[in-house]
């Protein structure tokens, strides 16, 4: 295991220990009325379900640790199918329904702190998970966001090797309202500017797939495939339509990718993407169920998950936990993605990836 998997890990460990000491020296006498039957509500608001992560993975696992801190807990759940209006309607559903508390991946950070302020005045607390919300933030988790990013653009350097100099890459940065993603692309270009020459670069809206395919098909069109050696691509989703493009176009050159994704560590195993960056979802999806969980129980959120403050783009400084990344290749899917439980071999080395995976040792 990483020593960066292992500090997050703890981190999620530190955490429910912490929780758990608290839960214990809280307990009642045998004839009081039980700590638990106080009322838990939380609402859990998700920005879309096109990148596969928000329902396979943060949704159920934050699900999950609520129960297990508040098993009496009422969980209202929202997906915004990338729309920040229809996010703004869901707060104000969750707020009219008495939810104490809200984590909330905001669509569009900037927004949506008209609806954080609005929580904020009606007493209700808000947790920004893995996107930090403009306005009036109780607490946020996410991942150290630049650190991604140049992680990705290190990555990129070392695959292109004595090409990095000979060609033009084209980067392709993530959707403009998201606050991370301008964080990836500070973390990418900290490491690529100077080194390789960017032919296109691109924003691409609600982390859009086919929009990515369509930047990639059109910067193909413009620079010529002979001149592009190495394409930045800032998560797995964007990854996949410009892997499209590239196979359309007869190419095969250096791709990264970010989250993980089953179908980015299968294209990992072909040689169609180079790497991905795994941020495992649990310690964060635990981290901000625990905030969440303390703050409707009217606690302090415990000291181990707020050694970290960050401003947001409002302003506010904002008590979080950023944890680390780890970015995933084919030499290394057993010990990343596998041992951490994302995915079993088995999942992962379906017939069409059965040679792949036994020359990558998963086999």
């Amino acid at each position: 295991m990483t020593r960066t998997l292992r500090g997050a890990i703890a981190l999620a460990g530190a955490a429910a220990l912490s929780l758990g000491a608290v839960a214990t020296t809280g307990a009642a006498a045998p004839d009081a009325a039980p700590a638990a039957a106080q009322e838990v509500k939380i609402g859990l608001l998700l920005p879309e379900s096109k990148t596969t992560r928000y329902e396979k993975f943060d949704r159920p696992y934050i699900e999950q640790k609520i129960k297990e801190l508040a098993p009496g807990a009422q969980i209202d759940y929202y997906n915004a199918a990338e729309s920040a209006s229809t996010q703004q309607q869901q707060v104000n559903t969750a707020l009219a329904k008495g939810d104490q508390v809200l984590i909330l991946d905001a669509v569009d950070a900037k927004s949506i702190q008209s609806s954080v302020q609005k929580a904020r005045d009606a007493g209700v607390k808000v947790v920004a998970y893995d996107r930090l919300a403009q306005g009036p933030v109780d607490a946020y988790v996410s991942y150290d966001n630049r650190k991604v990013g140049e992680l990705q653009g290190k990555a990129l350097l070392d695959a292109l090797g004595d090409k990095a100099g000979s060609g033009q890459i084209v980067m392709h940065n993530g959707s403009p309202t998201d606050p991370n993603a301008a964080e990836f692309k500070e973390g990418a270009h900290s490491v690529l500017d100077g080194k390789v020459k960017i032919g296109k670069e691109y924003d691409t809206p609600n982390w859009d797939p086919n929009n990515a395919n369509q930047q990639m098909s059109g910067a193909i069109s413009a620079l010529g495939k002979g001149n592009i050696v190495g394409v930045y691509s800032a998560n797995d989703g964007l990854a996949a339509g410009i892997a499209t493009a590239l196979k359309s176009a007869g190419m095969n050159v250096p791709l990264t990718g970010q989250d993980a994704q089953l179908d980015a560590i299968q294209r990992i195993l072909l040689g169609t993407q180079t790497i991905t960056v795994e941020k495992p979802y649990k310690p964060e999806a635990d981290a901000a169920a625990t905030m969440a969980v303390n703050l409707a129980e009217g606690k302090e959120i415990p000291s181990s998950l707020t050694r970290t403050t960050v401003t947001s783009g409002s302003g506010e400084k904002v008590p979080s936990t950023l944890l680390t990344p780890v970015v995933v290749n084919k030499d290394n899917i057993k010990d990343t993605v596998v041992k951490d439980g994302l995915y079993t071999v088995k999942e992962i080395c379906t017939p069409t990836y059965a040679d792949a995976c036994k020359e990558a040792g998963l086999q």
